[in-house]
């Protein structure tokens, strides 16, 4: 299956550099948005989940409903939906989307934060309700009778969903870095998503994901879905003075107030973020591209690496974690939009082209600069 790529999708101009507080939903960047993500070959885009945030299920139909190829991917935290509900949901989405629904399921890596909405049960248990979840996902997708579940978190009789999912099923990611996570993936996802590690960690990670689905008995495996933040200029030299100015803005203590979101006080809960405090920890510059400053000064709050460089350099990084293994890589920048134009002009079409290389020759070739990136002033709006 070729390499695809995830960006994530924004409800308004608000952006980690240019924080707009408070912004409302503006339904014309979201058409705006998706279709740029649409017209420039970008392939899922994620609806992400927070308790104050909009709700991904409503901005998802509407992105479905303004593009024609990109597939949303639903964020989902099983505490705050009933399985049935939630299957009904992602197969009215799918439907209206002519099968393009993806969800991702998130078991929680913050206490505090599941507690905002009622969660209160611990890691371990969060993490073998989320198995339970897409059992009955599965199940109430899969059956054309009624059927009863008895489980340890959700229990219901006689229930039959009378509208399915385009394609039988839909597809389950999941993600996280620590070893509960690793088994629920492992052994049921369709889809590993991980953060962006060096890549000796990124092996051992999708290692142990593999390693977990031979152990349940699966014939295949995840596909596996490294996320990045890459900052690209026409040179090395401007790259580097572009991730300096984006450092200093998310250090900016004025902007970070400014902010909807807050990096928290603390070392944080979850073990991806631990992870990449300890490998920024290690050094800033990591293989080919790889650039954790970024994650120190966000306190590791969410997918928080980059990689800097050219288009060229860039698309090289990428293409060292395809040959890992990962099968779909997701790119989201500072400057959300005009990142996304500069990814798509610039980044997607050299691994794309390197991939299709190799497949027609069976041989690695080098990445072969683009036109040159033209300041954005002088782009056509």
């Amino acid at each position: 299956m070729p390499v695809e790529f995830i960006s994530a999708s924004f409800v308004n101009a608000s952006n980690e550099l240019h924080p707009q507080p408070g912004a409302p939903i503006d339904p014309v960047f979201l058409r705006r948005y998706a279709r740029t993500l649409d017209e420039y070959g970008f392939d899922y885009t994620l609806l992400p989940y927070g308790s104050s945030g909009y709700d991904p299920f409503v901005v998802a139909g509407a992105l479905s409903q303004a593009t024609e190829r990109i597939r949303p991917i639903i964020a989902l935290r099983p505490n705050t939906v009933y399985p049935t509900v939630a299957a009904k949901a992602l197969a009215t989405l799918d439907q209206l989307s002519g099968g393009r629904a993806t969800v991702h399921i998130i078991s929680g890596g913050d206490q505090h934060e599941q507690a905002r909405e009622g969660d209160r049960l611990p890691k371990a248990e969060r993490y073998a309700r989320s198995e339970e979840f897409v059992e009955v996902l599965r199940k109430v997708w899969q059956h054309d009778e009624p059927f009863d579940h008895a489980g340890t978190y959700y229990q219901f009789e006689d229930f039959r969903a009378e509208y399915r999912p385009v394609h039988g099923t839909i597809p389950v990611s999941v993600g996280g870095s620590s070893p509960d996570a690793y088994r629920f993936g492992g052994r049921l996802g369709d889809i590993f998503g991980l953060w962006g590690e060096p890549l000796a960690d990124t092996r051992e990670q999708i290692d142990a994901v593999h390693e977990q689905a031979r152990l349940a008995g699966r014939s295949d495996r995840p596909r596996i879905w490294v996320t990045f933040r890459p900052i690209i200029a026409p040179t090395e030299e401007l790259a580097w003075e572009k991730a300096e100015r984006t450092l200093g803005a998310l250090r900016d203590p004025d902007q970070r107030f400014a902010r909807s979101w807050r990096f928290g006080a603390g070392r944080p809960e979850n073990v991806g973020s631990q992870r990449l405090l300890d490998i920024a920890a290690r050094g800033d510059l990591h293989d080919r591209a790889l650039w954790t400053p970024v994650a120190s000064a966000t306190n590791a709050r969410g997918a928080s690496t980059a990689l800097v460089g050219t288009p060229e350099t860039v698309a090289a990084a990428i293409l060292d974690y395809v040959d890992l293994g990962a099968e779909l890589i997701s790119i989201r920048g500072y400057d959300n939009f005009d990142d996304a134009v500069d990814y798509g002009r610039y980044l997607l079409p050299l691994v794309r082209e390197e991939l299709a290389h190799r497949e027609a020759t069976g041989r690695r070739g080098e990445v072969v600069a683009q036109p040159e990136i033209p300041p954005r002033a002088e782009r056509a709006s």
